[in-house]
């Protein structure tokens, strides 16, 4: 699968564009809309040159293809687009290792989707601390990856 406009919305609308580089609250150098890592696989210094936002979205969509591998290569069950563009989001803002590791893989992976979406919520701390950005992106995440659920698998 691949992400859909969906997804890609998602990650521009929650990280928001930014020209200059700057820590993330998690403290990491981040450039664009959230990326920490361009084409090339180098990292983001705070002393790089800003970007326009079409560079910005070149970078984002270099960087979509690895969370969009990991999704296919990690989630062992059927998921519909609008759960495959939610955990894309998520494994691009939370990081495709975190996605592997976490709760809400191994219970989408028993077939616990309803179980899995709830923890989403539990993925709102950036830097130690609770923040509203990512309260409110892990509700559209959630939103999202239940969008049109029961249609898909209960018929």
């Amino acid at each position: 699968m691949k992400a859909s406009m969906n997804a890609i919305k998602l990650i521009q609308d929650s990280e928001g564009f930014r020209a200059k580089p700057y820590l993330c609250p998690a403290g990491v150098p981040t450039i664009g809309y959230g990326s920490t890592i361009y084409e090339n696989g180098t990292h983001v210094k705070l002393s790089d040159p800003e970007i326009t936002e079409e560079r910005a979205v070149e970078i984002l969509f270099d960087q979509l293809k690895k969370y969009e591998n990991a999704v296919n290569r990690y989630v062992h069950v059927p998921i519909n687009q609008n759960q495959f563009d939610a955990l894309v989001d998520f494994a691009y803002n939370a990081g495709a290792g975190n996605l592997q590791r976490s709760t809400l893989l191994r219970k989408l992976n028993a077939g616990d989707y309803e179980g899995a979406s709830h923890e989403f919520g539990r993925w709102v701390y950036g830097g130690g601390k609770k923040l509203n950005g990512l309260v409110k992106r892990r509700e559209a995440e959630r939103n999202l990856f239940m969008r049109n659920f029961h249609k898909t698998f209960t018929n």
